[in-house]
């Protein structure tokens, strides 16, 4: 008996996530493993003394993408159940298929992976690139082009990631260059190819309401109280991880109040805007990770994070909407005014400190050479020998690999998520959570401002 097209998508979701948790099961099982307890007391405290150093990071890392950033994403009035479970399964399945590549890349030895703390949280910050990247088509894309868009993104990040930080030596500690801007000009690709030049026009259920951006008000503060704990753990502990916690503090708190002051200005009634709140006051965290390990005077982070909050705001003001016109590009969540813009100014600023270092440092003595030479000289050497010129050309080269291959990578991906199989929603459908959940009270009454075929056809193509 055929089976009716209808019921494709229904059945795609559970059959792809069936076969990739099967498939991570047996690969699991043959492959990874945990480290042999030592027998060395030493050995035994150096690595207690890692795990309890490392995982309070790693809780406030979970606490900010499962529920600041679900929250975040909330802010679609009849979508907030969509983007809280989507963020969900997409922060874990991108984690667990980072988590295999990166085993078979660079860590299988002697036919095995051994699994540690660390690997996982690279992994997730792996997964952070699909998160962002998925602002762009928020609302608009069902959950199985999601998923392929996460199978197609975290390869992609992982070259970069690699090229950008070992070959080309890039400082950026905070993931401002390679998960920043990587994962905005990604999003925006995949959204070009995936609409092409098809305009997309305003959505009755597009336009939040005071709850919907209460709850992304809520998850722009969780995400802001937990931000300095994303950029500094992978920082030496110590002094660079000290460093890094008061600059991503001192930038936040810079770009919060500078964003009340530009949302004010530019609104003609003075009131504030919650979108400028709510992607403003997170422009700081964005821009300084490049820089934040570095020796850098409290200032420069006060200005980097007011810099980016203007460019945020400005960029929410007008740029989105002259994009829209010109190259009727889409983007739900205005990544590009939160991720993209700051991070472009955060890898100028790297250029600029690397620069300004080497000058500052020519002729003193620095305490981090054992032989109390000259400081320039141990910069030098932390920049693999390139001098200051050559490391800020390679700062430029990052940001510039991170864009190339993230836009062709996203073209590439938003073109291939154009396939029917995928079951793009179609546009009267969008934006509602009836599509993809079995909500009691619109399955026995749709609203006044749905149609009895459009309820229907809910109901029908619920996956």
């Amino acid at each position: 008996m055929a089976v009716s097209p209808s019921t494709h998508p229904r059945r795609l979701l559970p059959l792809f996530l069936g076969l990739f948790q099967g498939a991570l099961l047996l690969f699991f099982a043959l492959f990874v493993t945990y480290d042999e307890p030592s027998a060395q007391a030493e050995d035994t405290n150096l690595v207690a003394n890692g795990v309890y150093s490392t995982f309070p990071f790693f809780q406030d890392i979970q606490v900010m993408l499962v529920v600041g950033l679900g929250l975040l994403l909330a802010f679609l009035p009849r979508y907030g159940f969509s983007a809280l479970t989507h963020n969900f399964l997409l922060l874990n399945f991108s984690m667990q298929w980072a988590l295999v590549l990166q085993g078979l890349l660079h860590h299988f030895h002697h036919g095995q992976v051994h699994l540690d703390l660390h690997k996982v949280l690279i992994s997730e910050f792996a997964a952070v690139t699909v998160l962002i990247s998925v602002g762009a088509i928020l609302g608009r894309a069902s959950p199985c082009q999601l998923l392929a868009m996460a199978t197609c993104e975290i390869p992609v990040y992982l070259a970069s990631e690699w090229l950008i930080v070992t070959c080309l030596g890039v400082l950026d500690v905070g993931g401002t260059i390679t998960i920043h801007v990587f994962s905005c000009y990604f999003g925006l690709g995949v959204s070009k190819a995936l609409f092409r030049a098809a305009k997309q026009p305003l959505h009755p259920k597009e336009t939040p309401t005071a709850r919907s951006d209460l709850m992304s008000l809520v998850g722009m503060l969780i995400l802001w109280v937990f931000w300095p704990s994303f950029v500094a753990v992978p920082c030496q502990p110590g002094d660079a991880q000290h460093r890094a916690i008061l600059n991503t503090l001192l930038a936040m708190s810079a770009s919060a109040v500078t964003t009340v002051v530009a949302s004010s200005l530019l609104e003609r009634d003075g009131k504030l805007s919650l979108g400028h709140l709510q992607n403003g006051s997170l422009a700081g965290g964005v821009a300084i990770g490049a820089v934040a390990d570095m020796a850098m005077p409290p200032v420069a982070a006060l200005a980097l994070g007011s810099l980016s909050a203007v460019v945020c705001v400005l960029g929410f003001s007008f740029l989105t909407p002259l994009l829209g016109r010109k190259l009727t590009l889409h983007d739900q969540c205005g990544i590009h005014n939160l991720h993209g813009l700051p991070g472009i100014l955060g890898a100028a600023a790297s250029v600029v400190a690397v620069l300004v270092a080497s000058k500052d440092t020519s002729g003193s003595q620095s305490s981090l050479s054992p032989t109390g030479g000259n400081a320039s000289e141990v910069l030098e050497g932390q920049w693999g020998g390139r001098g200051a010129g050559g490391q800020a050309l390679c700062q430029a080269a990052g940001l510039a690999v991170a864009i190339g291959a993230s836009l062709l990578a996203g073209l590439l991906t938003g073109a291939a998520l154009r396939l029917p199989c995928l079951a793009q929603p179609p546009e009267r459908l969008c934006f509602d959570d009836a599509l993809y959940f079995k909500i009691q009270d619109q399955a026995e009454s749709p609203g006044p401002d749905s149609s009895a075929e459009e309820g229907a056809l809910a109901l029908k193509e619920q996956v």
